[in-house]
């Protein structure tokens, strides 16, 4: 009999040890892995930081960068993997954001981007795992809204977005952690 999708939220500050829990436990599940990195290498010290993640993952994992259609890369490893890691939903929504910001004829908008990736998490949910032990799927998200209000208004715009994209995709979630300071508080 097959398990279905568990998905797993989880939010924190930057640097708060997120991606460190998330690569511990999806590590934990045997089986094919996949990792959908939403980071873009513009610039030398992203390089950087980019190479040093993949060296941690290590062999193990294959890393499909994907920095705005992630609906789309969620369906395609739909079915493949037995652990699934979304790193980060909030580098994502900076990355569509920026894109939408002067919008382009036939561009989808931020909302159906959005509404994208919340019906490809319900089909991954629906549709169950890929093998007898079931798919786990983690996604990695910043927690934007603890501090004060940004001075400018693309970063509240951002703020809130990512508030709302958090609240959603915790609906949807098995499990949400929240860690802070290395620390994992779960909370749903």
């Amino acid at each position: 009999m097959k398990r279905g999708t568990h998905i797993s939220l989880i939010t924190g500050g930057a640097r708060s040890g997120k991606s460190s829990f998330v690569l511990r436990a999806a590590s934990e599940i045997r089986g094919q892995k996949a990792f959908i990195a939403t980071a873009e290498a513009l610039d030398e010290e992203m390089k950087v930081r980019i190479e040093k993640h993949r060296g941690e993952r290590g062999p193990a994992w294959d890393t499909l960068e994907v920095p705005v259609n992630i609906a789309a890369a969620l369906s395609d490893v739909k079915g493949k993997y037995n652990a699934i890691i979304l790193d980060c939903l909030t580098l994502w929504l900076s990355n569509i954001l920026l894109r939408t910001e002067i919008p382009k004829q036939g561009a989808p908008t931020i909302k159906e981007r959005i509404s994208e990736l919340l019906h490809a998490l319900e089909q991954l949910k629906k549709d169950g795992g890929n093998t007898e032990q079931g798919t786990g799927v983690f996604i990695v998200s910043n927690e934007v809204g603890m501090g004060i209000v940004p001075e400018n208004p693309l970063a509240r715009q951002f703020r809130d977005l990512a508030g709302t994209l958090n609240q959603m995709v915790a609906g949807l979630a098995d499990e949400v952690y929240l860690i802070t300071a290395g620390i994992p508080m779960k909370i749903k």
